[in-house]
């Protein structure tokens, strides 16, 4: 295939573009308007190698996707069963995000330094951080869940008011009030 799929989908924060390669999800971004949206698939293209074909009705690749980032935004998926295509990331930030896919539940959070004691790096907290900023697969490859040891939100790609409704919508923090 030389080709990959992308829709914009809505949801609770905001338009997200999702892209799939036969292999499985590839990327999730958030803020996804005309702009981001446009400047997203021209790196996703350039980093695949492979031209982006709109699935407009959602009904190829992509619907499986669509599914259930809607059933999680309902409150009725804990967990992701989507295949996925890795390729848009390696080495280190591969393996510090499938231990984060694998091993922080929906509900819970880890620290950066944890997960760095996690894959055998301890110390490589701002690597981890670095990792979780790398994340070609944010919400399925829940990095919202990773937060500093004092207790602080951290950083995140989506802004901070995104981490806070996503840990919110699992119930790790209080409902924003508006």
């Amino acid at each position: 295939m030389n080709s990959f799929a992308w829709t914009v989908v809505d949801s609770d924060i905001g338009p997200l573009l999702l892209a799939a390669t036969d292999e499985g999800l590839v990327s999730v971004v958030f803020h996804a308007r005309a702009g981001v949206r446009d400047r997203a698939l021209g790196r996703l293209a350039a980093r695949l190698g492979r031209e982006p074909v709109e699935d407009a009705t959602g009904s190829g690749l992509l619907a499986e996707p669509i599914r259930e980032l809607a059933e999680y935004f309902a409150g009725r998926r804990k967990e992701f069963g989507l295949p996925l295509d890795w390729s848009l990331t390696s080495g280190f930030n591969r393996q510090v995000l499938r231990e984060l896919a694998d091993g922080v539940p929906y509900g819970t959070v880890v620290g950066y330094g944890d997960l760095a004691d996690r894959v055998g790096l301890p110390g490589a907290a701002q690597a981890v951080g670095a990792a979780m900023g790398s994340n070609p697969l944010p919400l399925v490859v829940p990095c919202h869940r990773v937060v500093e040891s004092d207790g602080g939100l951290g950083g995140f790609g989506g802004g901070l008011e995104t981490k806070r409704k996503l840990l919110a919508l699992e119930g790790v923090l209080p409902q924003p009030l508006f």
